[in-house]
C-alpha cells in the first residue's frame, strides 16, 4: 500500500515568520497534504492568552476546520527551558541554546512521530533560521524543505558567503561601501546594503552563518517571493539545488481570509477610522513585530507628523520603548490629533494597506511589509533598522523603485 505523506512543518516563533507558515500550511492542507504544524510551548501559551482560551484549548487552526474543512494537526514542543526565562528579551541567547542544545529534543519528538505512525512518510517543512532540521532529517532519512520567509536576494548573499570572502566582502568591515557584482544572478548591490548581521560584531554573526550553512543540506527551497521580482536571482540559485518562488503566502486568495489564531498580539479594527478619511490621505507607520525604534527616532517621526498634517495610524506594539505614543507626542496629543491620528497595539495590515484611505507606509522594511505594500499599490517611506531591511529597502527604492 502506498504510504500517506504528512509534513511536519516548524515555522519559527515570530510574528513575521509564522505569519507566512500559517498561510503555507494552508495552501498545502489545501492541495491534499497532510500537515502537523508544531510551535514552541511558550508560543502556544502566548497565542492562547492573546486569544483568551486556555492552553488545553487553543488551536491555532481550529476556526479553518470549522470553516473550511481543512484538517492540520497543531501541537507543540517543548524547547527544555524554564518557563520564566524571557526568550523575546535574551533572543540571542534563545537562539545558540537552540544550535547547541536542542537538537537531542527535536530528534525524539521527530522520532516518536515516526514510531507512532509506521504507515506514514513523514517530511520537514523547516524555517531557514532554524538549526536543528537538517540533523533531524538526516538521521531519520526524511525530506527536508527549507522555507525562506525573506528576499531571494538576501538568501543569495548568505549562500554565496565564501564568493563574498574570496572578493574580501565577507567577513563585512565596517565603513566599506563598495559595489559587489560578481554573486551570481544579482546585477549589482552595495556593501551598505548588506544584511548588518553579516559582520563578526552582530549578535547573529554566528547563527546567520550557520542557518545558511544548514540549508544548503535541504532538497530544495520554498521562497516566500515572486519569481517575476527576483527571476534572475532564483535560476543562478537553481544550478545549486531546486529553489522555487512560491508566491506571497500572504495574499493566497481566499485562504488569507479563512480565519486563522496566528496573530501574537490583540488586533485593533480600524477600519470604521479608515472610512472616515479621504482617499489617499492617510499614511500607515508600523515597524513591524520586532523592531525597535529608538526614541530619538520616534521624536523625530512625531514632529514629521505634526508639520505635515497628515491622517496617520501608527502601530505601537505593547512593550515597545517609548510606548505608548502619547509620552513623546506633546500634551496636546488629545486635542490637535484625535481626528486625523490613530495609535493601535496591533492591527491587520493587508486590511489597512487595502483601504482607500491609505496613500503611503512608512516602514521598517520587513519582508512581509514590503510585499504586502506592494501588493496593495501602496508606496513606501522605507527606514530600515535590522536584519534583511536594509537589503529589502535597495530593492524597494533602486531596483523596484516603489518607494523613497
Amino acid at each position: 500500500a502506498v504510504k500517506k505523506l504528512q509534513a511536519l512543518l516548524f515555522p519559527a516563533p515570530h510574528q513575521g515568520h509564522l505569519t507566512p507558515a500559517v498561510n503555507l500550511a494552508l495552501k498545502l492542507a489545501s492541495e491534499g497534504f497532510s500537515i502537523t504544524f508544531v510551535v514552541f510551548e511558550y508560543l502556544h501559551r502566548k497565542l492562547s492568552a492573546i486569544h483568551k482560551q486556555g492552553t488545553s484549548e487553543f488551536d491555532l487552526f481550529s476556526e479553518a476546520h470549522n470553516k473550511s474543512g481543512l484538517k492540520i494537526d497543531y501541537t507543540t514542543i517543548a524547547d527544555g527551558l524554564p518557563d520564566d526565562f524571557d526568550r523575546e528579551a535574551r533572543l540571542v541567547e534563545f537562539y545558540e541554546y537552540l544550535m547547541n542544545e536542542f537538537q537531542p529534543l527535536v530528534d525524539e519528538f521527530v522520532g516518536e512521530k515516526i514510531r507512532s505512525d509506521p504507515d506514514t512518510t513523514y517530511f520537514i517543512v523547516s524555517d531557514t533560521i532554524l538549526l536543528w532540521q537538517a540533523a533531524a532529517a538526516e538521521k531519520y532519512n526524511l525530506l527536508h524543505v527549507s522555507f525562506w520567509t525573506q528576499p531571494s536576494m538576501v538568501y543569495s548573499l548568505g549562500w554565496h558567503s565564501e564568493l563574498l570572502r574570496e572578493h574580501g566582502h565577507y567577513p563585512l568591515k565596517d565603513n566599506i561601501e563598495e559595489d559587489v557584482d560578481y554573486v551570481p544572478g544579482i546585477q549589482s548591490v552595495n556593501t551598505r546594503d548588506f544584511m548588518p548581521y553579516l559582520r563578526p560584531s552582530h549578535p547573529f554573526y554566528d547563527l546567520g552563518a550557520r542557518a545558511f550553512d544548514l540549508s544548503k543540506k535541504a532538497d530544495f527551497v520554498l521562497h516566500n517571493t515572486v519569481q517575476e521580482l527576483e527571476s534572475s536571482i532564483l535560476s543562478a540559485l537553481n544550478k545549486y539545488k531546486p529553489n522555487y518562488a512560491i508566491g506571497l503566502t500572504n495574499t493566497y486568495g481566499d485562504l488569507v481570509k479563512i480565519p486563522t489564531k496566528k496573530s501574537l498580539w490583540a488586533e485593533s479594527d480600524c477600519t470604521r477610522w479608515l472610512e472616515s478619511k479621504a482617499p489617499s490621505s492617510v499614511l500607515y507607520i508600523s515597524f513591524g513585530s520586532m523592531v525597535l525604534a529608538s526614541d530619538q527616532v520616534i521624536e523625530e517621526i512625531v514632529h514629521g507628523v505634526i508639520l505635515s498634517q497628515v491622517n496617520f495610524i501608527w502601530v505601537t506594539r505593547h512593550g515597545d520603548k517609548g510606548s505608548p505614543l502619547n509620552i513623546i507626542l506633546p500634551a496636546a496629543f488629545d486635542d490637535e490629533f484625535k481626528d486625523r491620528g490613530l495609535i493601535v497595539p496591533w492591527c491587520d495590515q493587508i486590511k489597512v494597506l487595502s483601504s482607500p484611505s491609505v496613500g503611503a507606509f512608512l516602514t521598517h522594511c520587513g519582508w512581509n511589509s514590503v510585499m504586502e505594500s506592494i501588493w496593495c499599490g501602496i508606496p513606501m517611506l522605507c527606514y530600515p533598522v535590522e536584519a534583511d531591511q536594509p537589503t529589502n529597502k535597495k530593492l524597494v527604492v533602486d531596483d523596484w523603485k516603489v518607494g523613497l
